[in-house]
């Protein structure tokens, strides 16, 4: 009966979705290559400068990709949740329908991103650029918070972080 169940068991978890990260994915997109859907969870991105990299839809949750250069990035669909982007730079990269929920941006440059429709629940922006950010409204802000030093879009505020 034992051996049944281990087997079955065995089976059933064969047939989860595996959720570690993908070593080979990491190494590509290291080495300067797209890699849309990618799971890159828990991701060692730090110091880098890689420019036009597709990561739409991508898994970077948990990822460390702070001080780094990253312009022109597609991370439109991205899961970005809890990434350290500490002083982080994307310029002209798209951020559409991205999850940033409880990510650090802290010190980041945004230029000329587009925001539209991504998530930024409990995101930290203290002290990052965004006056070039395109597509950010009032109601994904408020879910974030920032500092005096946080620059936004006319028109726009954020609350203070506690």
């Amino acid at each position: 009966m034992l051996k049944h169940f281990l087997t079955a068991f065995a089976f059933a978890a064969l047939a989860l979705p595996s959720t570690a990260q993908d070593a080979s994915e990491i190494a590509k997109v290291r080495s300067g290559q797209s890699c849309p859907g990618c799971n890159l969870f828990q991701a060692d991105l730090a110091y880098l400068d890689i420019a036009n990299i597709n990561v739409s839809g991508a898994r970077l949750r948990q990822s460390d990709m702070q001080l780094s250069t990253f312009d022109n990035w597609n991370l439109r669909g991205t899961n970005l949740s809890v990434t350290n982007m500490f002083g982080v730079r994307f310029n002209a990269s798209n951020f559409s329908n991205a999850n940033l929920e409880s990510a650090t941006l802290v010190g980041g440059y945004f230029g000329s991103s587009n925001f539209a429709g991504a998530s930024l629940a409990g995101a930290n922006l203290s002290g990052a650029d965004f006056r070039l950010a395109k597509g950010l409204t009032q109601g994904q802000l408020r879910q974030a918070c920032g500092d005096q030093a946080t620059r936004l879009p006319a028109g726009l505020t954020i609350p203070r972080c506690g």
